[in-house]
């Protein structure tokens, strides 16, 4: 059975969503109740099949009532990041047409969020009222529909990504939940942690798919790490996902903590969304077992790639084969490149997805000689065995006297120095070489933000990595601009210096 639907038939009483904190969840039952009065309240505000419906929430079960009665009503859904300002918030709602916006008073730029002519604006206190007066019954032309997410807007404005909306019946099977069963097992009996914000991709792909295998979503309402592991062992929890950055504030929790919880329930450990460096995740490993499983591919749905703990064990540092597709390595003209050249990742056979509202955006993720072929803009080189390996963003590289230097390795070994939270590597002005390394560095106390501490981390890269690659200088940041889902907002920090 692959949708809460049927779910609910057979075991309306099984919880579909528990909430960490011990707040109101949903049962199946209460679930498709919800789903269908929410669907009959959009017909009944004249929203019809192939519209777009937004919310701007944080972490609750509302989440969940707004995107199934979408899902049933043939609708787009686009989750709004709750940390948006109101200007922000405001320019995806006009660019995604959106016809509805259910908000909840927590956000704070909701007072300053403008009125925009055909857009209901629903706060949850609404959105609950407004249910209550809706019939339970399914409304009658039911239809198919699909999250469309924005990117993270790491690199500029972000772009809605556009895919075509599912045919045939809603309770139809979907890919999505197919993978996640055939590579995880994800089923009736899985209890699955969410500890990243239900706004971005992966938490609500992973978690909707869940629900469509009838298992239980554990929601937190907001990540931490000591946290997580008291709900892993107050659920049960059999299967979580979580982002590198995640990894590391796990591991920098001090021996006794780590040891005081039960986590013998954990069978299943998924992250992608960032790089993790070789050491974090052989840590991770080491303390839970070979039980991490990796995948790479973006909100585009252009295609991914998969890799088990064993194969990962055999292959440090890869992101797998691909499981979703072909990939291609291919030069920046858009040749085909052979085994361990690096070069632009691309996908062939995925999902022809499209960035709303911007042409140029979308051609530029095609390969300039073979069209059907997408690009994330990652850049990377394929071993002889076909395992695919990252070596960073081809709009973070930094060119410096003539030499290429991707960021990604620097930031890796950074990482793992003890006194350190988090680093970001960058290219900065330098009259005679066009850009130079410079690091910025989020230490673990913020009393080592000193020229000491910096000169120590210059001498640390120099004393493991080739002398070009390294910082030539260090700044310290008390928060590194990262977002929720592991992503570094790199723009912010390189506008510091390049404006």
């Amino acid at each position: 059975m692959t949708h809460p639907r049927l779910h609910a038939l057979a075991d309306p009483a099984k919880p579909a969503v528990l909430m960490s904190d011990g707040s109101a969840g949903l049962t199946y039952g209460e679930l498709e109740d919800r789903a269908n009065r929410g669907a009959q309240l959009l017909r009944s505000l004249g929203i019809k099949r192939g519209d777009t419906i937004a919310y701007w929430l944080p972490n609750c079960p509302e989440v969940f009532e707004v995107y199934w009665a979408g899902q049933r009503a043939g609708l787009y859904i686009t989750p709004i990041a709750t940390g948006l300002t109101a200007g922000e918030a405001d320019y995806i709602v006009e660019n995604s047409g959106s016809r509805l916006l259910v908000v909840s008073p927590e956000i704070g730029g909701l007072a300053e969020l403008p009125a925009r002519e055909g857009v209901t604006v629903l706060t949850l206190m609404q959105w609950r009222e407004a249910l209550g007066a809706q019939p339970s019954e399914t409304i009658a032309d039911e239809a198919p529909g699909f999250h469309m997410v924005y990117s993270s807007g790491t690199t500029g404005w972000p772009k809605g990504i556009r895919l075509p909306l599912p045919q045939g019946e809603v309770t139809a099977s979907h890919m999505l939940a197919e993978l996640s069963a055939a590579a995880y097992g994800t089923g009736p009996h899985t209890i699955y942690l969410s500890p990243a914000p239900l706004y971005h991709t992966a938490p609500l792909a992973y978690t909707t798919s869940c629900h469509r295998l009838g298992g239980t979503v554990v929601v937190m309402p907001k990540f931490d790490p000591e946290a997580a592991l008291a709900a892993i062992e107050r659920f049960r929890v059999t299967a979580t996902q979580m982002v590198p950055t995640m990894f590391v504030r796990l591991l920098k929790l001090p021996d006794e903590v780590r040891a005081r919880y039960d986590l013998g329930s954990l069978k299943v450990v998924v992250h992608a969304a960032a790089p993790c460096p070789v050491e974090i995740k052989q840590a991770m490993m080491a303390w839970l077992g070979p039980i991490i499983h990796e995948y790479y591919g973006g909100s585009e749905g252009n295609g991914s790639t998969r890799i088990t703990p064993e194969e990962w064990l055999r292959k440090p540092g890869s992101v797998g084969k691909a499981s979703w597709g072909v990939v291609h390595i291919c030069s920046d003209a858009g040749e085909e490149l052979p085994a361990g050249e690096q070069g632009v990742v691309y996908f062939e056979g995925g999902w022809d997805f499209q960035y709303l509202g911007d042409p140029d955006k979308t051609r530029d993720s095609r390969n300039p000689l073979h069209p059907a072929w997408s690009t994330l803009g990652d850049v990377g080189f394929l071993d002889a065995d076909g395992y695919l390996f990252l070596t960073d963003r081809r709009s973070y590289m930094i060119i410096s006297g003539g030499v290429n230097i991707y960021p990604q390795e620097v930031e890796n070994l950074l990482i793992t120095h003890p006194r350190v939270a988090d680093a970001a590597v960058i290219g900065v002005p330098n009259a005679d070489f066009g850009e130079e390394v410079k690091a910025v560095i989020q230490p673990l106390d913020p009393a080592n933000a000193t020229p000491d501490f910096a000169a120590e981390l210059i001498a640390f890269c120099k004393a493991r990595l080739a002398h070009v690659k390294c910082p030539r200088s260090v700044d310290f940041d008390l928060a590194l601009p990262r977002l929720d889902n592991g992503k570094l907002y790199k723009r912010l920090i390189k506008d510091r210096y390049w404006s």
